[in-house]
C-alpha cells in the first residue's frame, strides 16, 4: 500500500486536511499522520499517527521507510502564535526541520513533496499591486514579525527548487494568503501584541445579537481562502502529471469588506436579534488584494467550491460540532 504522509498534521490546517484526505482517498492509499502533539482524533478516524519532531533528527527513524508515495509539509513556527520573535525555533524548524524532510523524502524516492509557502513573500506589493501572481519576484519587507518568518520561508523555497534541478525531486508549493477556519481561540499575535482575530470576533458578535463595525473602505476586498478549498488543491496535486512548482492558492474572487460583513449577519444572526453595521471610515482599511490562481486552474484542474456564502454556512457547522476542538486543546510531547 503506498503512504502518504502529512507532517504538521494537528496543525489548524493539518487536521482538516486529515480528515478531507481520510474521506477521498482510494484504498490503495495508507495515509499516515505526523505530529507533536498526540491526539486520539486520528485513532477515531482510521489513521495511523506517529509523533515526531521535525527538529530531532532521531524522530525520523520511527517513519516508515518503504512505499512512500508522497510527503506533505505543514509544519512550522509562526508568528501570529507567539508573543515574541523566536529566532532560533524559525530556523531550527522552518529550515532545518524541513531540510530534513526533504532529506528524508530523497532518501526514500518519495514521487512528489507538497509544502505550503506564506505570501509575506510578496509584502513589498501589498497596497500596490492588487492582483498577486505566482511567478512575481519575491518582495520581502524586513520589519515586523512576519520579516524573519518569511525569510525563512523564502530560504526553504529556494531550496525546493535546487532539490529539484540537483537531484530531480518533484514539488508543489502553495503560496497561501489568510486561510479562513474555524479555530476555538479568537485571539492571535501581532509584532508581539494580542490581538482579536477579526471575523472570528465578528463571527461571535452577531452570534450574540450585537452589532460589528465596518472600518475603512467598504469597498476594500479579499480573496477569502476556505480551509476545505486548500485541501481540495492539495489533494489535487497528490496525483497531478504535471510538473509542479509554485502555485496560488485562493479563490481568484474578490469578497469586499461590506460583502463579508453583511455575509457573517446573513448566516450567523440569531432569532431574537440581528446585528447591524456600524460604519467607521475614519479607521485604516487593509489593502486590497486578489490572488490569481489561473496556474492552479490549468495544471490542476482547480476550481474553488466554496464561495464566501458556502464557507460561512460550513464554519458555522463546524463550530457546531467543534470536531476538533480536543486536538488543539491537547499539548504537544516534548
Amino acid at each position: 500500500m503506498k503512504k502518504i504522509i502529512i507532517f504538521g498534521a494537528t496543525g489548524h490546517i493539518g487536521v482538516y486536511l486529515v480528515d478531507y484526505l481520510s474521506r477521498v482517498l482510494s484504498y490503495e492509499y495508507e495515509l499516515i499522520a505526523v505530529g507533536r502533539r498526540y491526539t486520539e482524533f486520528c485513532h477515531n478516524n482510521s489513521v495511523k499517527f506517529i509523533c515526531c519532531d521535525i527538529t530531532k533528527p532521531e524522530d525520523f527513524d520511527k517513519l516508515p521507510s518503504k512505499d512512500i508515495y508522497a510527503v506533505i509539509n505543514l509544519s512550522g513556527v509562526l508568528p501570529a502564535y507567539s508573543s515574541k520573535i523566536q529566532t532560533y525555533k524559525y530556523v531550527d524548524t522552518n529550515i532545518t526541520g524541513s531540510l530534513r524532510i526533504l532529506d528524508f523524502s530523497l532518501k526514500n524516492s518519495v514521487n512528489r513533496v507538497i509544502f505550503t509557502h506564506t505570501w509575506s513573500d510578496l509584502a513589498g506589493y501589498w497596497g500596490k499591486e492588487n492582483v498577486l501572481y505566482p511567478d512575481m519576484t519575491r518582495k520581502l519587507i524586513y520589519h515586523g514579525d512576519h520579516a524573519f518568518y518569511a525569510i525563512t520561508r523564502s530560504m526553504v523555497v529556494d531550496t525546493l527548487e535546487y532539490y529539484r534541478q540537483e537531484f530531480g525531486l518533484k514539488y508543489f508549493l502553495f503560496r497561501l494568503p489568510n486561510v479562513y477556519l474555524y479555530h476555538p481561540d479568537i485571539f492571535y499575535y501581532v509584532n508581539g501584541e494580542k490581538k482579536l482575530v477579526s471575523y472570528r470576533y465578528m463571527i461571535e458578535r452577531v452570534i450574540n445579537g450585537d452589532d460589528i463595525e465596518m472600518w475603512g473602505n467598504p469597498l476594500a476586498y479579499k480573496d477569502i481562502l476556505y480551509v476545505k478549498d486548500l485541501c481540495q488543491l492539495i489533494h489535487k496535486s497528490l496525483f497531478a502529471n504535471v510538473s509542479g512548482g509554485m502555485y496560488n492558492a485562493g479563490t481568484g474572487i474578490k469578497t469586499t469588506l461590506q460583502e463579508q460583513l453583511e455575509g457573517i449577519i446573513k448566516i450567523f444572526s440569531c432569532d431574537s436579534k440581528k446585528s447591524s453595521i456600524i460604519s467607521k471610515p475614519e479607521k485604516s482599511s487593509f489593502p486590497s488584494f486578489v490572488m490569481d490562481i489561473s496556474k492552479a486552474k490549468n495544471d490542476l484542474g482547480y476550481s474553488p467550491k466554496y464561495l464566501y456564502l458556502d464557507y460561512l454556512s460550513d464554519y458555522k457547522k463546524e463550530r457546531e460540532l467543534r470536531r476538533f476542538d480536543s486536538v488543539w486543546n491537547s499539548k504537544a510531547i516534548l
